[in-house]
């Protein structure tokens, strides 16, 4: 079966790599300005063919370039893992006023957390860029999921996407309801962090 995504795969990379750019630069002028870097971990990922191949099927959609790149908006996939609350809304300023860059989808789980206990700030962004897309236009647009958590946020995300895997699990309520409370405390414990660094910060000679 021919490649996914087509005569675009070679875009998506550069696409990728740019936006990387940008946020390892902010992230460096932030320590330069204030001694706090702005992310303690950056992942980034294309998904493979063969994920975005069954996502499509999932979906029911055909297996096209323009399924894969403009109907599902994941194809490109970047995590910031922060030390810091402030630190997640600190890079969506950023990003919002980044030129060429859209925000076109946008959901706070951290003021609202899902009923489960799942916290993180998710973006979809679509990036004006000089390379063709698949719509056929010379300087086309590119998607990007952007993901943005607290180091305790991504570790209960972790073993919450472990739980869900598990197939046939024990006492699944309990862990249910264990995850739930486990997630309120860390998030009870990010604010408390936040405030120490604040008083750090407002302390420094």
């Amino acid at each position: 079966m021919p490649e996914i995504y087509g005569a675009y795969a070679d875009y998506l990379p550069l696409v990728m790599q740019e936006m990387v750019t940008k946020i390892q630069d902010k992230s460096h002028t932030v320590k330069t300005q204030t001694g706090f870097k702005l992310y303690e971990h950056l992942l980034y990922r294309i998904k493979s063919p063969e994920s975005m191949m069954e996502k499509c099927q999932r979906k029911g959609l055909p297996q096209t370039p323009q399924s894969a790149l403009k109907a599902i908006r994941d194809a490109i996939g970047i995590r910031v893992v922060c030390g810091f609350v402030d630190d997640i809304y600190q890079t969506v300023a950023f990003l919002r006023q980044l030129p060429d860059v859209t925000i076109v989808q946008e959901k706070d789980y951290i003021t609202k957390a899902k009923p489960n206990g799942y916290r993180s700030y998710h973006l979809i962004l679509e990036v004006k860029t000089p390379y063709p897309d698949c719509l056929g236009q010379a300087q086309g647009t590119y998607f990007i999921e952007v993901q943005l958590r607290t180091l305790a946020m991504d570790s209960w995300a972790s073993l919450e996407h472990q739980m869900k895997y598990k197939h046939h699990i024990s006492n699944a309520e309990l862990i249910t309801e264990e995850l739930k409370r486990c997630s309120d405390e860390l998030a009870s414990c990010d604010l408390t962090m936040q405030t120490i660094r604040q008083l750090i910060a407002e302390n420094k000679d």
